[in-house]
Parts: C-alpha cells; structure tokens; sequence
C-alpha cells in the first residue's frame, strides 16, 4: 500500500490527511486482534491462528482495488480487515516459537523468523512500481493476495504448533526440546492481574509503544518522502524503500547471533535483552538526527537504512523478551505490548499526516526520537530477562 497510495492518490484526488487515514485504517483492524490473537494462540496452537490469519488477509488484500472503486469508506473498511488478519500473527509466531526453541537459540530463531517480513517488505517494494507500470496499481493487490492461499497449503500439511503433533520428530531432538523449559499443559485461563501487576511487562508495553512509533511511520511514509523531498520516481522510491528492509534481515539475524553467544558465554538474559534494546533505540534515534543536516539523497538514504538497521537489535531485546518473562503466555503477552505497538501505529501514521500539513519532516522525526529516548530510559529501569509468571 505505501507504494500503490502514489498513484491511487493522484487517481482519487487524495490530499495528505486522506493519505494518513487510508495508511492508518491498516491498524485499526491490526489493534483489535492482538490480544485475541495472543489467547486464542495460547488456548487453541499458534497452528490454526496463522493460518486462519494468512488466509483473513489474502481474501481482504485481494478485495482492496474493488473496495477503492467502491469508495473510500469501502477502502478503509477493508484496509482495517486486512488488519484484523494480520493482526494474529505476531502472537502466534510468538507461541510457536516459545514451544519450540530452547532458551538459547530464542534470538536467532525469532530473528530468522523475523527476518522473513522484512524480505517480504523487499520484495514487496521491489517489484510494486514494476506491476504498477505493467498492469496497473490493482494488480499489486491481486497478486500478492493470492501468494498467500500459496503459503496455507504448505502450512496446513508440514506445520505443529508443538513438538508433541509432530509425528515426524526424532526423539533425540523432542528430548533436547522438552529439557529446555517447556510447558506441556495448555493455557486455560489467563491471570491478569498477576501479568499487569508486573514491572517488566509495563516497560515492554511502554518500550514497543516507543519503538513502533518510528518504525511505522518509516514503513508507511517512507516511499512518500522519497518522492517528495528526495524527489524520486515511483521506481526509485520503491527500490529505496527497499535497502532499509534489507539492512534489517542482515542486522536482525546478526543481533540474535551476537545475543545468543552472549547468552552462551554466560551473560545474564537480562544484560544481554538490555543492551541489544538499548542499540534498538539510540541508533535509530542517531541518525534520524542526521537527516536534517544531510543535503545528498545517496546519503539519506544511508541515513535511512542504518536507522532500520539498528532499530532490527530489537528482535534481540523487546521482541525476545515475551518468551523470557512469561513463556507459558508469550502469545497473550506479545499481543499486549504489541497492542500499544499498534497505537503507535495508528497515532503515528495519522499525527505524521497532519504534521506534514502544519509542519516539516524534521518536526516528524523530532517525535520520533524523543520517542525513542523515552524507551531506552523505562526499558534500563525495568525490564528484566528472568522469568516471572510461570
């Protein structure tokens, strides 16, 4: 969508508050499945949940350009479906993961898995302008929608939301599994107020509320900004977009490898969870300080792909630690931050249009650094890598 909103805009003669809204309809959708997502993953395997999410998703993308001809409440009605499926799928990647991996391999596992939206963002931004040039902007929705009922045959026969479905597992690697912290009984009900009353969640909800913010308004007006201040074409502009998105694989898997061996050496979870995050934050931070005082496009765009890069040090620190402090509830625990991730999301991407009208970029990325300070401090302060809920 941040790269069809440029000729669906010129199309429907939409003005910047349009575009924010259209941008942000994504995440009204996104917002109201995370905790869901996070409980029905915990109760039923995080199996059923994403696929049920991908296949939610494709059938919504699929439907987007005839929701656009329709009009533009039709649009964001859709936009916000296509949000409600996508919205399940972080939790319950999160509960897979937690049944799955042994405390030592968690960061690198995560950030593999990760590592994966990112090279969908690639390839997605890579090869939008050329099915735009070719077929048109609706042909982006329809393509990409129909990967998806792809992906679900595969998973439907290979997939387990644990190693106990899985028949085809050797008993050498159950054992390795099951010895490594594994809760067999399913969640049946959730202690709220044991899980709220807890320090460490409260800096993980407030430390990925402050991290989504600068994340999403990159994902989402980045293209935008290419066009408009850096004066790119619709080409460039996605083949920009693409280097931050792929700074982030690279650097994502190279933070949990860097994490995990700090683990392994001995570092305490804790420590490591700290200053990963703490990278997380003050690189982006860094150099979105930077963009002000840089005149060359080339060198913006650097700027731009070293501040996603190390903004991924986060699937090594927040992102990693759901399955720390609550593995028996990672998926109902992610779906909480993730939730004040999202309002970052919808707030972000709304306030980033009105901005621009009344204001500047640098007023857009002032916000977002400020942002980013106020997480490195509460995430210092408060978070912690021990178990806490059992």
């Amino acid at each position: 969508m941040s790269i069809a909103i440029l000729p669906m805009s010129a199309e429907y003669n939409w003005n910047p508050a349009t575009v924010g809204l259209v941008q942000s309809s994504f995440f009204w959708g996104y917002l109201l499945t995370q905790i869901a997502g996070g409980i029905w993953a915990d109760k039923v395997g995080g199996k059923t949940v994403l696929g049920f999410g991908v296949i939610w998703w494709s059938i919504a993308t699929i439907l987007t350009p005839v929701a656009a001809k329709a009009g533009l409440p039709f649009l964001l009605v859709s936009r916000a479906f296509m949000g409600i499926g996508e919205g399940v799928a972080m939790p319950a990647m999160n509960n897979i993961l937690s049944k799955w991996v042994p405390v030592s391999e968690r960061s690198r596992s995560l950030a593999l898995v990760y590592s994966g939206m990112y090279l969908g963002s690639v390839t997605g931004l890579a090869f939008s302008p050329f099915l735009i040039h070719q077929f048109g902007w609706p042909s982006v929705f329809y393509s990409y929608g129909s990967l998806g009922t792809v992906w679900f045959a595969a998973w439907l026969s290979k997939a387990h939301s644990s190693p106990l479905d899985d028949p085809q597992l050797r008993p050498a690697e159950k054992k390795l599994i099951f010895a490594n912290s594994f809760s067999k009984e399913p969640v049946k009900t959730i202690p709220w107020g044991l899980i709220l009353s807890k320090a460490p969640v409260w800096a993980l909800i407030v430390s990925h509320f402050c991290h989504n913010w600068g994340t999403f308004i990159l994902l989402t007006w980045m293209p935008t900004y290419y066009n408009q201040v850096l004066k790119f074409n619709l080409t460039e502009s996605g083949l920009f977009c693409v280097l931050p998105w792929l700074t982030m694989a690279f650097s994502s898997n190279l933070g949990g490898w860097i994490a995990d061996t700090l683990v392994s050496k001995g570092l305490s979870v804790t420590t490591v969870r700290k200053i990963m995050q703490s990278i997380g934050f003050l690189g982006p931070a860094f150099f979105l300080t930077q963009l002000s005082h840089i005149d060359s496009p080339a060198m913006a765009v650097l700027c731009m792909a070293c501040s996603q890069g190390t903004d991924a040090f986060s699937q090594s620190g927040l992102y990693s630690n759901h399955q720390d402090i609550a593995p028996r509830y990672s998926g109902v625990l992610l779906g909480l931050s993730n939730t004040a991730g999202v309002l970052a999301g919808v707030f972000g991407t709304a306030a980033t249009g009105y901005i621009l009208q009344h204001g500047s970029w640098d007023d857009v990325f002032k916000v977002s650094v400020g942002l980013y300070l106020v997480g490195t401090v509460v995430w210092n302060l408060f978070s912690t890598g021990e178990k806490i809920l059992d």
